[in-house]
C-alpha cells in the first residue's frame, strides 16, 4: 500500500481517485500517522449497504422542481454592486 500524505490527496485528488478507482490501496497520513485508507469500491460491500437503507441513490430531478432562467435587464454586475451598496 502506497502511503500519501493530507496535503498531496488535497493538490492531487483527481490523480489519487484516479489510482484508487484503477484498483490500488492509498493510506492518508496527516502529520504523519496514518489516518485513511482509499480502497476502490466493492460491489459486494456496496450491495450489503444498499440493502441496509445505508446508500442513498442519485435522482434525475431536484426535491425544488425544475428551475427557470430568468432574463433581467440589469446585468449582474450592477445588481450586485447595487446589494453591496457601491452603486
Amino acid at each position: 500500500m502506497d502511503t500519501i500524505s493530507h496535503r498531496e490527496l488535497r493538490n492531487n485528488s483527481g490523480l489519487i481517485l484516479e489510482r484508487v478507482r484503477n484498483g490500488e490501496t492509498v493510506g492518508v497520513t496527516n502529520h504523519g500517522e496514518l489516518t485513511a485508507v482509499l480502497v476502490p469500491p466493492n460491489s459486494q460491500l456496496i450491495d450489503q449497504l444498499d440493502a441496509s437503507g445505508r446508500v442513498k441513490h442519485a435522482s434525475d430531478t431536484s426535491p425544488l422542481g425544475p428551475s427557470e432562467r430568468i432574463q433581467h435587464a440589469l446585468p449582474s454586475s450592477e445588481a450586485l454592486d447595487d446589494l453591496r451598496g457601491e452603486k
